[in-house]
């Protein structure tokens, strides 16, 4: 039974190399003479198209043609990608971009196999033609007429194509310039709809939930909460080895108690809140309406009649304004607790010696400045984050040039906003 199975899968097999065979020889066109085959078109070819002494297709030929006003463009031989552009297309392109051409005509002679590098030459003459105001006769086949129609069918999207343009830097630099009276007013724009969003929330009429502003608030808070703590009195250790440095020559190290109190408490411990805030909080409130704008979530919004200052700009904007405040209390004490330690194990200085001389020449005046600083930070945070997020382009690349754009405008208004209070307070002597 064995052999008899052997036998019958081997018999199989010979059949079916017999029968490869026949289909093979099937499927081969017989051989003729160079005589026969005179007048003929080969096999696969189309009839017309130019065949080379050795059997070869001839490469793409174009054939330009001026009489008059008009420009004729003749495409001939076989247009595929393993051809290279001939170089009468360049001749073509410069035909069509003189003066004096009223009407363009596209014909084909001996054309044979084509695809797309046909297709892509015939539209550019064509969208050149057109933006010169030429008339285009067509008289191409019928099948890249189709194709001619599909790529014609939808008109091409303004700022889809790359511009190839070298700009001086003062054209950029009168073109931002131009633009600025623009931006400013839409900024101004936003920050109205905030104050009239404000205005509903006191009156009793906003659309902000109140479970949106105490998420934000934890966001913002407790999720800060470590690394504010943490970079506070690292930068409070660094704010005392600077002041010793100098401070140690005079015999006055005591004095670095109060450098760094008065330093955390007035402005240092806000501003180091509002760095980090900028960039964990402002960026991440830009990039989550950013990303609500793509998916047209702000639409919705205003489909359903709810405000999108009020649902979302609002609660970050208040979350921001409590609890930057708070963070910066910490980093306060966290910035001293910096100090402190090299005081102690640095200085020499005695515990309640360090202790004692923060509480003598740190007053509570500071801590309140450094709190007004806080609140108008958290404020700035918040205003620029929300601002790019709704403003943001519905792309990809437009979530991720908000998140950017948020995070530097944030730590640009925070020295801003520094330096007019630093201001204010040496003007009122505070």
């Amino acid at each position: 039974m064995a052999f008899c199975s052997r036998a019958l899968v081997a018999e199989q097999t010979r059949f079916q190399a017999r029968r490869g065979c026949e289909l093979v020889k099937k499927a081969i066109p017989p051989a003729v003479s160079p005589d026969e085959g005179a007048g003929q078109p080969e096999a696969g070819r189309k009839p017309g198209a130019e065949v080379r002494p050795g059997g070869s297709p001839a490469a793409c030929g174009i054939a330009v043609d001026r009489q008059g006003a008009l420009l004729t463009i003749t495409v001939s031989g076989h247009w595929t990608l393993d051809h290279s552009l001939p170089r009468e297309a360049a001749a073509a392109r410069h035909n069509l971009a003189g003066d004096g051409i009223a009407s363009l005509c596209l014909r084909a002679e001996h054309l044979g196999e084509w695809d797309s590098s046909l297709l892509a030459f015939v539209v550019d003459c064509i969208r050149q033609a057109r933006e010169r105001g030429i008339e285009v006769e067509n008289a191409l086949p019928d099948e890249l007429k189709k194709l001619i129609g599909l790529a014609f069918a939808v008109d091409r999207k303004k700022g889809s194509g790359r511009e190839r343009s070298q700009e001086s830097f003062l054209a950029w630099l009168g073109g931002r310039a131009l633009t600025l009276p623009g931006r400013v007013g839409d900024f101004l724009s936003f920050l109205g709809d905030v104050t009239l969003s404000l205005a509903r929330l006191v009156r009793g009429r906003s659309s902000m939930r109140s479970k949106d502003l105490f998420a934000a608030m934890y966001e913002c808070g407790v999720g800060s909460l470590g690394i504010i703590a943490l970079t506070n009195m690292l930068f409070g250790l660094i704010l005392a080895f600077v002041g010793a440095v100098q401070l140690t020559n005079f015999g006055a190290q005591i004095y670095v108690a109060g450098l760094v109190g008065i330093g955390m408490l007035r402005v240092m411990g806000a501003v180091m809140v509002g760095v980090v805030m900028s960039g964990r909080v402002g960026a991440a409130y830009a990039a989550l309406i950013g990303t609500m704008q793509v998916n047209e979530e702000v639409d919705a919004l205003e489909t359903m009649g709810i405000s999108p200052t009020d649902f979302l700009v609002l609660p970050r904007m208040l979350s921001l304004a409590f609890m930057v405040p708070l963070l910066t209390v910490v980093a306060d004490f966290m910035g001293m607790v910096g100090g402190f330690l090299v005081g102690v194990s640095i200085l020499d200085l005695a515990p309640a010696q360090y202790i004692d001389a923060t509480v003598q020449m740190v007053s509570f005046q500071h801590g309140l400045v450094g709190l007004v600083y806080a609140t108008v930070f958290g404020i700035v945070i918040a205003l620029f984050g929300c601002y790019h997020g709704m403003r943001c382009s519905r792309s990809a690349q437009g979530v991720g040039v908000a998140t950017t754009t948020a995070v530097v405008h944030s730590l640009v208004g925070i020295i801003i906003s520094t330096a007019i209070i630093t201001i204010i307070c040496n003007v009122l002597e505070i």
